[in-house]
């Protein structure tokens, strides 16, 4: 007899063999069968099946239980290899959860009645929530070990990033201890095993939240941080493009090379295509080295190394990398490191000591040193070997060049640079000593030979002989070669270079009744290696030769000596024309063989008769007559009078026409009590932070010009400036580099100039008004001064004044507005003060303006109503990017009797387009002259 199933075991039965027809893969035909066979029994006795449930829940789960049991016995246990199945096979152990959970469901629907079944209800539930859970384990693991995988190297990348821009380190470290963690609880849970699977749901909330945690982090708190750095971005981008857009730099992309003053050009280079190759050679290997390139004075040891810099195998492997620092006789540490750190465009620390500029050096580098570093060390002397030490930092593939007239034995690999052979020689000296144009004098060849052979082979003697013969008469060709030959081989090599380069200036001409060597001489009273602004030359020698203010004969002169090939000229950014004569940008550059001739020339008289004296004041070195008021000690102070008439006696009375006076960092102003009596020009070249002008300054009466140059990185503070208020002589006072306290009456000053200079506490807080302590100021030059913000008042009372001159003062941002008092004004010149929006139509009444120059004023949005009144002759235009308009007003210059001329840009040149009338006009478009040298290096 069959055993009748109860509506419920027939419910279970059916449910039970369709999921094991689901679980064992069975086709959808034979589930439709199984759900249609049990679709048919009749369901009519619900509610007797409700009670039945209710009185005996435990004895109908046991039932059940038996039922599961021998149905899934074979679907579970039917082969020996289901347990490896449930270990490795994902699909396989998905269908076994599956299985689990019906189950489970089942067990829920028995317990629904009453209150246990309430209880055992919800119980059931949360076990198949934590089973989902333990179900998406694996892939919670497989997606957090993804995540992490690909953050890692991005994060190592941001930390790079950090450090090169000095950022802080906060943001970073947050970021990375999410990663730590999650790195951590991801490798535990990869360690799990199939027997831990009754621990999945667990880890697997702890990935989950670990994940979350991680995408918050990064889609709020990085999000919001780089949104942040993307504003600074832009914020500090728009800084340097106001800079760079006057130069047009952002359509030029051209290779920099770095240098302490300004990019030394490529040089030309002839007859050292060997040793050339070989320093190529060296620099391409990998790793670090020091290279020393060693040679005589004057045998090319520079130029070759500017040559190399400009070499395309070199510039491939370095790029920007490439550092070209002038050493000297008397290196400053701190101020070739603080220069390196602006040139690779970080914040410039400040030292306390060259120990602590060595190792922020080593920051630096290692920084700069992801690509290769090529760092020249050129003139090191002798004395300087711990600076080559100093610079020795162990990065990888870090080259240092060093050149020399020693070898440096202890550092290795050196480069011998010989004298020339007689064919390369001869070669050299023919391109600068013989001209294109056959109207001058060509030597026979047998002269040509005579003259080389006496020039040794040396390359600078070479040039500068053969600049000086260059469109010469045969006696003076002939009159060289008996020079030369006179030399005796008892000299040095030094002396004998010395002597041969002297015969080149014995032959220099007078010009504007001065001896252009005497102009050559001049030039000694300058520090070593340094850029001597043609602005002071002119200075100095329109008092002292009297040659014109202008600067067209001091001009002429410099270019007489440049032609002979005894000086260098640079000019650092073309901002005007020739005939302008405007020569802020123009600079003197001088070969220190060349400047140690012209200080043996000024000092070949006694020290009574020179005509300019010339003292080195570094440490607690001093002359043998130097006598400083300190060290007379407590009692000589206070008995000042005896003592002073005894220590005047010790004092040598100077009496020369030119002081020139030098001192390092470590100078205490401890002067001495000279009386330069006689002295026309004073000289003064610093480098530290605080500088007071000498008291013998006020005994200076016949005092005309005094140029103040500091040479240190940071501006020095100038004191006691009070004392040149009774020197009613002096004419030009040139300042660069400093920061002036105060001014003082200085009635018949005809020239001020101030470069890089900080102005605002001298200009704001006097108690005099400018135009009454320089009533009879003719011209006034302001240049690279960023603190200023306004002219001085008072300034457009000075009605003497021709020439004024704002340049490159981008926080000017107005100009007075009664500025038509200047009546005399000729010149005036606005241009790169980007923050001027607007010019005051007072302008209108500079009735003798000739030259106005706005070029570059990149915010300067419209020029004044009546600009057409003036009688302008040049009109600077360039880089004015805001001007939309021309005001009708400039159709009045087509009644001037002369033409004018508009310098400008493609841009402002088609505004002029809307004026065809004006006959007298005429367009020059300017050319954009890409040159970083012009770019100042010097921080407030």
């Amino acid at each position: 007899m069959v055993a009748r199933l109860t509506p419920d075991q027939k419910l279970f039965k059916y449910e039970s063999s369709f999921l094991s027809c689901k679980l064992l893969g069975k086709d959808r035909e034979a589930q439709q069968k199984c759900t249609y066979r049990y679709q048919k029994q009749p369901f009519i006795i619900v509610t007797k099946i409700s009670v039945w449930r209710s009185i005996s829940p435990y004895l109908h789960f046991i039932k059940t239980w038996f039922v599961v049991r021998d149905t899934s016995r074979s679907f579970l246990f039917s082969s020996h290899t289901t347990l490896h199945r449930l270990v490795f096979d994902f699909e396989f152990r998905e269908k076994v959860w599956i299985f689990v959970i019906w189950v489970l469901s089942v067990m829920a629907d028995l317990f629904s009645g009453g209150a246990v079944g309430a209880v055992m209800g919800e119980f059931l539930k949360g076990a198949i929530a934590t089973i989902n859970e333990g179900l998406a384990f694996g892939d919670t693991l497989e997606s957090n070990i993804e995540t992490l995988k690909s953050l890692a190297p991005q994060v190592e990348e941001m930390k790079k990033y950090n450090m090169m821009l000095d950022r802080p380190i906060e943001e970073i470290n947050r970021l990375e201890s999410h990663m730590r963690t999650g790195e951590e609880l991801v490798r535990k849970c990869s360690k799990f095993r199939w027997w831990r699977g009754l621990s999945f749901p667990y880890y697997q909330n702890k990935l989950r939240r670990k994940d979350e945690a991680l995408q918050r982090h990064l889609s709020v708190n990085v999000a919001a941080e780089n949104k942040r750095d993307l504003m600074e971005v832009v914020t500090s981008m728009r800084k340097v493009l106001e800079i760079l857009r006057k130069g047009g730099f952002e359509r030029h992309h051209e290779y920099r090379l770095m240098g302490l003053c300004g990019a030394p050009q490529e040089p030309e280079c002839m007859g050292m295509d060997l040793p050339l190759s070989k320093l190529r050679i060296d620099l391409l290997k990998d790793g670090v080295s020091v290279l020393v390139l060693t040679g005589l004075g004057g045998s090319g040891k520079s130029t070759l190394a500017k040559k190399i810099c400009w070499d395309p195998q070199v510039k491939d492997k370095f790029g920007g990398n490439i550092f070209f620092v002038t050493v000297s006789k008397t290196p400053n540490l701190k101020t070739i490191v603080e220069t390196l750190y602006e040139h690779c465009g970080c914040r410039v620390p400040k030292f306390e000591t060259d120990e602590d500029a060595v190792n922020r050096l080593g920051v630096l580098l290692r920084v700069v040193g992801k690509n290769p570093i090529l760092l020249v060390l050129d003139d090191v002397w002798p004395s300087s070997e711990a600076v080559i030490e100093k610079f020795k930092i162990q990065i990888s593939d870090y080259k240092i060049l060093v050149t020399s007239r020693v070898a440096f034995p202890r550092f290795g690999t050196s480069c011998q640079l010989d004298k020339l052979d007689h064919v390369h020689a001869v070669s050299l000296f023919c391109h600068f000593a013989q001209p294109n144009d056959k109207s001058s004098y060509i030597p026979d060849e047998n002269l040509v030979h005579e003259i080389v052979r006496g020039c040794k082979g040396s390359p600078l003697a070479l040039k500068v002989t053969a600049g000086s013969l260059c469109k010469q008469p045969f006696e003076v060709w002939q009159n060289m070669k008996e020079r030369l030959q006179s030399q005796s081989i008892l000299e040095s090599n030094s002396t004998n270079l010395l002597f041969r380069l002297q015969q080149s200036l014995d032959i220099l001409e007078n010009k504007f009744s001065i001896s252009e060597k005497v102009c050559f001489m001049d030039l000694g009273l300058f520090p070593e290696d340094q850029r001597i602004p043609v602005a002071a030359l002119i200075d100095m020698w329109a008092e002292l030769y009297n040659l014109n203010e202008d600067g067209s004969n001091a001009m002429s002169i410099i270019h007489d000596l440049t032609t002979r090939n005894l000086i260098n000229v640079i000019v650092t950014r073309k901002v005007a024309k020739d005939t302008d004569m405007y020569y802020n940008n123009h600079f003197v550059l001088v070969h220190d063989l060349l400047r140690e001739l012209a200080i043996r020339q000024s000092r070949e008289e006694t020290f009574e008769q020179r005509e300019r004296v010339m003292i080195e004041l570094n440490g607690d070195n001093r002359p043998e007559w130097w006598v400083g008021l300190n060290q007379l000690g407590i009692i000589g102070r206070s008995f000042s009078y005896i003592l002073g008439m005894l220590y005047r006696q010790k004092q040598l009375k100077v009496a020369a026409r030119i002081l020139s006076i030098s001192t390092d960092e470590t100078f205490n102003s401890d002067w001495c009590d000279m009386q330069p009596d006689e002295a026309e020009v004073l000289v003064l070249n610093l480098h530290s932070s605080q500088y007071s002008l000498p008291e013998f300054t006020e005994k200076m009466h016949k005092l005309k010009v005094l140029i103040v140059t500091n040479y240190g990185f940071h501006r020095s503070e100038l004191n006691n400036f009070e004392r040149l208020g009774s020197l009613t002589n002096l004419k030009r006072i040139r300042l660069e580099k400093v920061s002036i306290p105060s001014l003082c009456n200085m009635k018949n000053l005809r020239k001020l100039s101030l470069h890089m200079c900080n102005t605002w506490q001298a200009f704001e807080t006097y108690s005099i008004q400018i135009s009454d302590a320089m009533p009879n100021l003719v011209e006034m030059s302001i240049d690279y001064c960023k603190d200023l913000v306004k002219l001085p008042d008072g300034l457009c009372n000075i009605t003497p004044l021709k020439k004024l001159s704002i340049t490159n003062c981008h926080k000017l941002s107005v100009l007075p507005q009664d500025i038509a008092k200047l009546e005399n004004l000729e010149v005036l010149r606005l241009c790169s003060c980007s923050d001027l929006v607007e010019m005051p139509d007072s302008v209108k009444g500079l009735n003798k303006l000739s030259c106005l120059d706005i070029s570059d004023c990149l915010n300067l949005t419209k020029l004044p109503d009546d600009i057409g009144e003036l009688k302008l002759e040049k009109l600077y235009l360039k880089g004015c990017s805001k001007l939309r308009e021309l005001p009708y007003s400039v159709v009045n210059f087509g009644s001037l009797k002369h033409k004018i001329h508009v310098i400008c840009d493609e841009e402002v040149a088609s505004l002029w387009e809307n004026f065809p009338t004006i006959p007298n006009l005429k367009i020059e478009i300017s050319i954009v002259e890409v040159n970083l040298n012009w770019l100042p290096g010097v921080h407030s």
